[in-house]
């Protein structure tokens, strides 16, 4: 008894018919969240343009905001109820004005993003263009929060939340996004998003009405009620398969980077290399390594590729450079410590050169200064020549080096002797015997 009695507390919990309210009013709620015309059709211009600036700023809190006053949740709800009570009237009036919303918004969505300055797409925007099983658990369990919520007496706030929680309007922004830049692979994306949120909302309000078994206003065959079935069960298998496929995925590429990301931790250090930068690409199944220190050779960059089947990437495309080569470097250290032993060798050379050229240069110009000195001894001496010469002889190997100077005087007017002591002051002049003097008048 103990056991029946905990069952029927669980049961008593979890009971949603107690709590159902009319379904008059239910139908009636229903019905009014159909219209989409003066205030429903200005909130869901105004919530696509807010998502849309939220989408293109990638501002989380402004796409919050635009779910938030979305209306697109009625029609869809509509769409579910009508199915689940077989009423075709209802039914068509939830497409048609599911439809013009639908239109309307990716009209409002474009016209924005064609005429805004900013064209990236950001992660807010790219997170809507690749679906997965993941967003069809979010529409079904959101779609079947607002449609319980719906048909509750205690309606409480859980609109805004399902709105959050299934993203209508982002993705019906983002297809707006990609007609407007011509980026149709983010159109079909993020429509497909919208279809999967749209028809797994639909679906979930079936199962609840038919649980809380909302009563059916018209007549219909037994026939009439398998084929709708059946073409509901189409519909779900069309939906989902694609998602179950990106669900696939996209758990292969969050694995892929998992085990990447700890092979990449593990060669981190390679015998006196260090990992400078990594590049992990799931969608190619690729890696980058870039390593500093001394130079990898073959083998080793062999070893580094083979420790990736240690971490199932024996698929994976592994690519090893050299960053930063410490060999290099001390290669071009030794080079341009070459090059500045060189550097100094030619410029001592250079400095001599110049020593060189200043000596001749003073040389050539040697026979000005014993003029200017002489003079003031011998006024009569009025120029002064000066000539490095040579002696050649047949019995000597190497010519003689001889300094030849000759003066000009205004008359013969120096004896013997002072030339005599004109020679003997040449002679310490110069600091060489090696001397020829010869006079002009």
């Amino acid at each position: 008894m103990k056991r029946f009695e905990l069952i029927r507390k669980i049961l008593l919990y979890i009971d949603l018919e107690s709590e159902v309210d009319n379904f008059d009013k239910i139908h009636e709620t229903i019905e009014k969240d159909l219209i989409f015309k003066g205030t429903n059709l200005w909130i869901l211009v105004f919530a696509i343009i807010v998502a849309s600036v939220g989408l293109n700023m990638n501002s989380t809190a402004v796409i919050i905001g635009a779910m938030l006053i979305s209306p697109l949740m009625g029609p869809i709800n509509g769409i579910g109820y009508s199915i689940a009570t077989y009423n075709f009237q209802l039914f068509r009036k939830a497409v048609k004005n599911f439809s013009f919303a639908v239109i309307a918004g990716l009209f409002a969505s474009t016209a924005y993003f064609a005429i805004s300055p900013i064209s990236t797409a950001h992660s807010e925007l790219l997170a809507r263009t690749s679906p997965t099983i993941y967003d069809v658990l979010i529409a079904l369990f959101g779609g079947l929060a607002g449609i319980v919520a719906i048909s509750s007496k205690q309606k409480g706030n859980v609109i805004p939340g399902v709105a959050i929680a299934t993203a209508l309007m982002p993705p019906l922004c983002t297809a707006g996004y990609g007609l407007a830049t011509g980026q149709f692979n983010y159109f079909f994306g993020a429509f497909y998003l919208f279809t999967i949120n749209a028809v797994f909302i639909a679906i979930s309000a079936i199962v609840i009405s038919q649980i809380l078994k909302f009563p059916i206003r018209t007549v219909i065959d037994a026939a009439q009620k398998k084929k709708i079935n059946r073409l509901i069960s189409v519909i779900i298998v069309l939906v989902l398969i694609p998602s179950i496929y990106f669900g696939y995925s996209l758990v292969q590429k969050e694995k892929f980077v998992d085990n990447a990301t700890k092979y990449v931790q593990n060669v981190s250090v390679v015998e006196g290399n260090y990992l400078l930068r990594n590049e992990i690409d799931p969608k190619n199944r690729s890696i980058l390594l870039v390593y500093g220190g001394t130079a990898l050779d073959a083998t080793q960059k062999q070893e580094i590729i083979n420790k990736g089947k240690d971490f199932s990437l024996k698929k994976a495309v592994i690519e090893i450079r050299q960053g930063l080569s410490f060999d290099e470097i001390t290669k071009k250290s030794s080079e341009v410590d070459n090059l500045k032993v060189e550097m100094n060798r030619l410029t001592l050379m250079l400095k001599d050169k110049e020593r060189q050229v200043d000596s001749l240069y003073l040389r050539s110009h040697l026979g000005r200064e014993v003029l200017d000195e002489i003079v003031t001894l011998y006024p009569q001496i009025i120029s002064c020549s000066f000539a490095d010469s040579y002696v050649f002889n047949d019995t000597l190997p190497e010519p003689e080096r001889i300094e030849i100077i000759v003066f000009a005087t205004m008359y013969n007017s120096l004896t013997d002797i002072e030339k005599e002591k004109v020679e003997s002051w040449l002679r310490a002049r110069l600091k060489t015997d090696r001397i020829k003097v010869f006079y002009e008048y």
